[in-house]
């Protein structure tokens, strides 16, 4: 037997599909970024980076030469 709808519930029918898709987009878009934040390659935010600018900093603060600045950067890349 088929059920009887009226108009209203036929007109908030198309509610759940789009949040289905709006959470799948949500879901994908967190796991792209935090793939990008592992590998250190999302726009300067990954551990890397973080290194590097630490580094840099020990170097301009004279804490390390510029033997040891080269040897540890070419490490992090």
């Amino acid at each position: 037997m088929i059920a009887k709808m009226d108009g209203q519930a036929i007109g908030w029918m198309w509610v759940w599909p789009v949040l289905v898709v709006a959470g799948l987009l949500i879901i994908g878009y967190a796991v792209l970024r935090l793939a990008r934040n592992g590998r250190g390659t999302a726009h300067g935010s990954g551990s890397g980076s973080v290194a590097r600018r630490i580094l840099d900093e020990r170097y301009a603060r004279g804490e390390i030469d510029k033997r040891e600045y080269q040897h540890r950067w070419r490490v992090l890349r």
